[in-house]
């Protein structure tokens, strides 16, 4: 039986591949390489920066997807998901499985609620590869209808030297254009300035990293072993902040920073 890696279709890509010169170029063709590896509903090239929003390099979403998926992402929401916290980790994984990378109450956040959940995906899986000291390639390969098998896994496992190659390559010939001066840092200060203070006039210190945990999707558990205190003392923490900032909810935490947000 052929495999997919035996295909025309796929070595013609690989050739497109090694041909293409240029960042645009060589970003299109490796999503199309993953893409024609395995079949999935969307695959991103995104650069994550500890100084600047997330930059879409290139994608294969259809247009009523990217507007959910990217556009209201890049407006604030990345400052919440697990794989751009990871992906600007020094000691981070060359691949992942989403699933795997969240914290473990994330399904319950607010943020998956209002965002994840309506991308409708099954699984995602991520390469990772740090190219700077403050900035991060990701691919991001996503499935709405069924989680991927153990052979598309193992395809995509097998491709990984080829994909951080390319994104490599991608990254050079970015920075040789000079593209790093494009970016919004204002914006990005803002948000992060937003997130870091949200709540300060009202919240001590730890509430205020008790809040933030909270927002990224940790359990009262996991916000213990974060901060090295008592899962009690949390929840001691927990009601003060919920009382101090006038909510009963984490629905209405995640309302009140997305309000913050807004106007930052």
């Amino acid at each position: 039986m052929q495999s997919v890696f035996d295909s025309h279709g796929w070595q013609a890509e690989v050739a497109n591949l090694v041909g293409a010169s240029g960042s645009q170029a060589v970003a299109e063709h490796l999503v199309a390489l993953i893409c024609a590896t395995v079949s999935n509903n969307g695959t991103s090239l995104l650069a994550f920066h500890t100084d600047a929003p997330p930059e879409v390099l290139h994608h294969s979403l259809a247009p009523s997807r990217a507007r959910h998926y990217l556009d209201r992402y890049l407006a604030g929401p990345y400052l919440l998901d697990p794989l751009y916290q990871m992906a600007l980790r020094s000691d981070k994984p060359a691949m992942c499985r989403f699933r795997d990378a969240q914290p473990d109450r994330f399904h319950s956040s607010e943020y998956y609620r209002q965002y994840v959940e309506r991308t409708h995906l099954a699984d995602e899986m991520d390469f990772l590869l740090g190219v700077s000291s403050t900035s991060a390639l990701v691919v991001v390969c996503g499935r709405t209808e069924k989680r991927f098998t153990r052979v598309e896994l193992n395809r995509l496992h097998l491709i990984e030297p080829v994909v951080r190659s390319a994104m490599q390559r991608v990254w050079a010939s970015r920075e040789g254009a000079g593209s790093r001066h494009d970016r919004d840092h204002g914006m990005h200060q803002r948000l992060t300035e937003c997130f870091d203070n949200f709540g300060e006039d009202a919240l001590t210190q730890r509430e205020r990293e008790i809040t933030q945990l909270l927002l990224r999707g940790h359990s009262s558990k996991s916000i213990a072993r974060e901060l090295g205190i008592a899962p009690g003392t949390v929840m001691v923490h927990k009601r003060n902040l919920f009382a101090k900032l006038g909510i009963t909810s984490q629905y209405e935490l995640f309302s009140s920073f997305i309000d913050a947000l807004s106007y930052s």
